[in-house]
């Protein structure tokens, strides 16, 4: 299937507020797709439609070949979500979590499931430890982690390093990583512009509702000139990209947000010293 996921017109409105204006998209299986958008933008209700925790009022969605509203249990049985916060019990080791999950399932051999994902995360050493203990970026390892016990195809990860440290942000996006270079399909949303830089095969630009661009890092770089200071060129970065088409270069940032990312979003021209 060369198309994991497929938005089309999806639209959402709560009482006068409209959400979602038009959504189209599409994500190609195996690839790290990127929805970025500032708060508000949208992004978490259209993970929920996608996820079938949430009914579209237009359009149409499908997923790993499945439409969300048709078929909402065949489409739950191929994915798996992991929300903005860890939802690991801390009360439990991290192989008791892991376990856990697999009895809900119904699979056989948790034990060995629970081992497996360990290593393949990095955490046996951390296995027998009470998930109270772990770091932030070893929660959020265990938490997708737990999210890929019975191999979903897809997996949609909502703002997965809100409140991680830099450190802890760097182990996330290496577990991301691999996981599509094993072949799961990463639907991942975000606020932060070098994480869709670092991660995405390909990036949308959600604003207001609607998509207003969509493509890879460098088609989207290429919609700004490239400035010159003192005869070097220097290309647009997606943080100008970014700034230049939502055209917000005064907004704050929520207190949950760690770092600071104010820019100047006029197009780059010529510099002189």
């Amino acid at each position: 299937m060369d198309s994991a996921i497929r938005v089309q017109g999806i639209e959402k409105s709560f009482k006068d507020l409209h959400v979602l204006r038009g959504v189209d998209f599409d994500v190609k299986a195996g690839s790290i797709f990127a929805l970025l958008g500032s708060n508000s933008a949208g992004k978490t209700t259209l993970v929920r439609i996608l996820s079938t925790l949430l009914k579209a009022d237009a359009g149409t969605a499908t997923v790993n070949g499945l439409d969300v509203a048709a078929s909402a249990g065949e489409v739950r049985a191929s994915i798996s979500l992991t929300g903005q916060f860890a939802a690991v019990d801390g009360v439990l080791t991290g192989r008791e979590n892991l376990v856990l999950i697999a009895r809900l399932r119904h699979l056989e051999n948790p034990g060995a499931i629970a081992d497996e994902l360990l290593a393949r995360f990095s955490l046996t050493d951390a296995g027998t430890r009470r998930a109270a203990t772990y770091s932030g970026g070893m929660r959020r390892r265990l938490d997708i982690a737990m999210s890929l016990i019975g191999d979903p195809p897809i997996i949609f990860l909502d703002e997965p390093t809100t409140g991680l440290d830099p450190q802890a942000r760097i182990e996330v996006w290496q577990t991301i990583k691999k996981l599509a270079d094993g072949g799961t399909t990463v639907l991942l949303t975000t606020q932060y512009l070098d994480e869709a830089e670092q991660l995405a095969d390909r990036i949308a630009i959600l604003h207001k509702g609607t998509i207003i661009q969509n493509g890879t890092l460098a088609e989207l770089k290429q919609l700004l000139p490239a400035a010159e200071v003192e005869y070097v060129q220097k290309q647009p970065s997606l943080e100008d990209v970014f700034l230049a088409l939502v055209g917000d270069t005064g907004a704050t940032d929520t207190a949950g947000d760690a770092s600071d990312r104010t820019a100047d979003s006029a197009p780059a021209g010529k510099e002189t010293r």
